[in-house]
């Protein structure tokens, strides 16, 4: 099990913001940190990574204590058995793909396994160009298998897919699953994407102004309290615009931009940007904020 129970301070958009995590999880699990910008995801991996430090509280991975206030204790990053993938990838520009991956090979390691890892991302034709000349695709393949050059035990991923298109991203996608599959991981995500949660997830924590305010599986956190449907589609917001007595909502649902219906009343609690949820008995679509 994983156990986190810390604070910090964090200075967000909209002033100061106490980011409050308790929560015990699943090792093993593929779990996303789900919310609204500047709610604090990322500050949560980089503190699970030993880059940021909470204010206080306490880290523990299965039985080993990596942070405590009240002990003073503060494992290093490079002592947390952790892999990163950052929004951006943070490759090294002036190294090529193997030497990206060599660069994070702990000192006495068998330089066999950056071959296996190079063959199991589909990057060993590419091992000798810089980042450069490669797509945003393989770019995030070379980030993600300089990730696990380690032989991490817990894989961060901060939006890994959000810089690439639907298709590229939904393939990825797949690729990752299978990854932490083979590799028994225990990943974390974070993540702005609807049906991105629900095909990687097994386990959701959705954060609110730094708190946690739901968390289980993805159809406990999103489902259980939506009107029922025969049809349901979910969605971002694109815009809202006023039509005589009613709204009309614009709804971006993977590729395709549905419209709907509301009243002025339920249009007053909707902003462009929001998850929804369309659904419908019939003839007779409802359109729920998640």
């Amino acid at each position: 099990m994983i156990y986190l129970d810390f604070s910090k301070k964090l200075h967000s958009a909209q002033g100061e913001l106490l980011l409050q995590v308790k929560c015990e999880l699943k090792m093993q699990n593929l779990i996303t940190f789900f919310g609204k910008s500047g709610a604090g995801k990322t500050t949560i991996l980089r503190i699970l990574s030993g880059l940021t430090t909470p204010d206080s509280g306490i880290i523990k991975v299965q039985n080993e204590v990596w942070f405590s206030s009240k002990d003073t204790i503060n494992i290093p990053p490079q002592k947390r058995k952790i892999g990163f993938v950052f929004q951006d990838y943070a490759l090294f520009p002036n190294m090529s793909v193997a030497e990206n991956l060599l660069f994070a090979l702990p000192k006495g390691e068998d330089k066999k396994h950056i071959d296996s890892l190079l063959e199991i991302t589909e990057l060993q034709n590419l091992r000798n160009l810089k980042p450069a000349m490669l797509s945003g695709g393989q770019q995030q393949r070379v980030a993600l298998a300089r990730a696990l050059v380690r032989n991490p035990q817990i894989l961060l991923l901060d939006e890994p897919f959000s810089a690439l298109d639907s298709a590229m991203a939904q393939k990825l996608r797949e690729e990752l699953l299978l990854i932490h599959r083979r590799f028994n991981l225990t990943t974390f995500l974070v993540s702005h994407n609807f049906s991105e949660v629900f095909f990687l997830s097994q386990y959701v924590v959705h954060l609110s102004n730094g708190k946690i305010d739901k968390q289980g599986s993805p159809s406990e956190v999103f489902l259980n309290q939506l009107p029922s449907g025969k049809f349901r589609q979910s969605g971002t917001i694109l815009e809202i615009s006023q039509n005589g007595l009613v709204c009309i909502v614009s709804v971006l649902a993977g590729n395709d931009i549905i419209k709907t219906i509301v009243s002025d009343k339920e249009a007053k609690d909707l902003r462009i940007g929001d998850f929804v949820v369309i659904s419908a008995k019939a003839w007779n679509p409802t359109l729920t904020k998640i």
